[in-house]
């Protein structure tokens, strides 16, 4: 789900700061070679995440794990002074353009709380966790 051109022209305005989004590359899906890490659905989200165009503020960065095997596929928004989300539950094919969007979302807001409304479809039913900020963190 790409965002729509009023979200995106709203969001223009505002700036954003670095953030990382953590994509797991051991998740599995139910037919997936265990044998062959780059089959894994993980690994096959990763590559669509860097196959799509760079954005600055976003470090998109490959993790052995984030310990969300029944949720698969699994990734996490993180960046200093913010809060802290897990997702799970997105699809290895089609979550790459999700993931950007959200992550772009995130990367633009002060605290890492993304508007209800203004969150991806996929996102508002994938939260897993929600982790506050470290303290002293900014």
């Amino acid at each position: 789900m790409a965002l729509s051109t009023e979200l995106r022209d709203d969001l223009s305005a505002v700036p954003a700061a670095p953030m990382r989004l953590y994509v797991c590359t051991t998740c599995r899906e139910a037919g997936d070679d265990a044998d062959d890490p780059a089959a894994r659905a993980g690994a096959r989200l990763h590559a669509a995440l860097i196959a799509e165009p760079a954005d600055p503020v976003i470090t998109i960065v490959p993790v052995e794990c984030l310990s969300v095997c029944t949720r698969s596929c699994a990734a996490s928004f993180a960046a200093p002074g913010k809060w802290t989300y897990v997702y799970g539950d997105l699809p290895a094919e089609q979550a790459a353009r999700i993931l950007l969007d959200g992550a772009r979302l995130y990367a633009q807001t002060g605290d890492g709380l993304i508007p209800w409304k203004q969150r991806p479809a996929a996102l508002k039913k994938g939260v897993v966790a929600r982790v506050p900020p470290l303290p002293g963190a900014a």
